[in-house]
């Protein structure tokens, strides 16, 4: 049982909070280059394209010219925010947000841990879980977007409204947060994310030009090299397939034969899983408080593992998606919870430790992602179970009629 101080209510974990703060600093050492972390300097994408765009967004347009930018309108939001620190310079300042976003998330966490039926295994999950990925986590913005998904998830069925609006901003902010609604039964949740969703496009799309060009942006993207679909290639580069690894569309991608029919392939197990998602939700009928996270980290699970782009900063939505799950002690995710911190790790060797065997496809780099990505399927797979075995009745077998028994006859009759 948690320890209990003179006024009834639990104790912050001393430990957590000491976790915490010491891999959140050696993160920052890292960001901020005290130390060098090995691989691939991963804050430039910070330094440059992350700054870049944010001098054309300061203009009041959209990165028009630019194919890398391949984010809803929202996202504007993210890149400009560091101006909210004027005093330290652009990447710097990135940090500095992403960190407290990092510590948002953990407020979170440790506040929903303490109400009745929960636990501080999310904020376990979510402190030990990020800084397995490296410095990366605060090179990017998902972590920012990652706040305001777990803020709309522990909102709940206890406030759908401003679980709708979070979800709706949420969303704008990087696309996949709309999955969040798969398990939301009120129709408020629905109607607020549909209004402020639709009120926030509509601002984005009035005040700047371009705020919807990243659409035609994504449609080219190829089958990066990363993804479940890519070991198909890096299994045929040993026997002789002569295409190419190039950074396109920004991320390293396949170019070659076949590679068009692998992406595609992608989108249709994408689509599968968006079928079997639709049919849980038809049939489920047990609704359990951690029903809505647990459908959440579900969806998103599969669709990460399907993608035809799986990028590093993708596993810091599942770790906080599991963290919000592993709060309700009820919650059946812990196996895929720790299925994902171990694709955590894994991710990280390949990226950036080892990202130069990824790319040269050889032994070491083949294995690292089929343990990563083949992590995420069987975690995948074992949620999806999971959810549908605690929120599907099974149906009962109809009892067979009674058979009429004859009458014994005396006997010597």
């Amino acid at each position: 049982m948690a320890q209990l101080d003179i006024t009834g209510t639990r104790r912050l974990p001393f430990g957590l909070l000491t976790a915490w703060g010491a891999t959140r600093l050696l993160l920052l050492l890292f960001v901020f280059k005290v130390y060098v972390f090995p691989g691939p300097d991963v804050t430039s994408d910070v330094s440059v394209i992350y700054r870049g765009w944010y001098e054309v967004l300061r203009t009041g347009t959209y990165p028009l010219d630019d194919v890398t930018w391949q984010y809803p309108p929202a996202a504007a939001l993210a890149i400009l925010s560091p101006a909210l620190l004027p005093f330290l310079d652009y990447a710097s300042a990135f940090f500095v947000l992403a960190f407290l976003a990092d510590l948002a998330v953990l407020a979170l966490l440790l506040y929903a841990g303490a109400r009745p039926g929960k636990t501080w295994r999310g904020a376990w999950v979510w402190v030990v879980g990020l800084p397995l990925l490296g410095p990366t986590v605060y090179a990017r913005y998902d972590v920012m977007v990652t706040a305001v998904a777990v803020a709309a998830l522990l909102a709940g069925s206890r406030h759908p409204r401003a679980m709708g609006a979070l979800t709706a901003f949420a969303a704008l902010l990087k696309v996949w947060p709309a999955l969040l609604l798969l398990g939301a039964r009120k129709r408020a949740a629905w109607a607020w994310a549909a209004v402020t969703g639709l009120a926030l496009a509509g601002v984005f799309a009035v005040s700047m030009p371009g705020a919807f060009a990243f659409l035609t942006f994504q449609r080219d993207r190829g089958t990066e090299v990363e993804s479940l679909g890519a070991l198909v290639f890096h299994v045929a580069r040993q026997f002789g397939w002569d295409g190419e690894v190039l950074l396109n569309y920004g991320s390293v991608e396949f170019i070659g034969d076949h590679v068009d029919t692998v992406s595609d392939a992608a989108l249709l197990l994408s689509g599968a899983a968006f079928a079997w998602l639709l049919w849980w939700r038809v049939r489920a009928r047990r609704f359990a408080p951690h029903t809505l996270a647990d459908a959440a980290f579900v969806a998103v699970l599969m669709f990460t593992a399907t993608s035809r782009v799986i990028s590093p900063q993708y596993m810091v939505w599942l770790v906080g998606l599991a963290a919000v799950s592993l709060c309700f002690r009820a919650s059946r995710m812990g196996l895929s919870a720790g299925m994902v911190l171990a694709a955590s790790f894994v991710t990280v060797l390949e990226f950036p430790i080892w990202f130069g065997h990824v790319v040269a496809s050889d032994w070491l780099g083949v294995a690292l992602l089929f343990t990563r990505n083949g992590l995420l399927v069987l975690a995948a797979l074992l949620a999806a179970f999971e959810l549908w075995h605690d929120t599907v009745p099974r149906p009962t077998p109809t009892p067979l009629p009674d058979r009429p028994t004859r009458a014994k006859e005396p006997l010597g009759s």
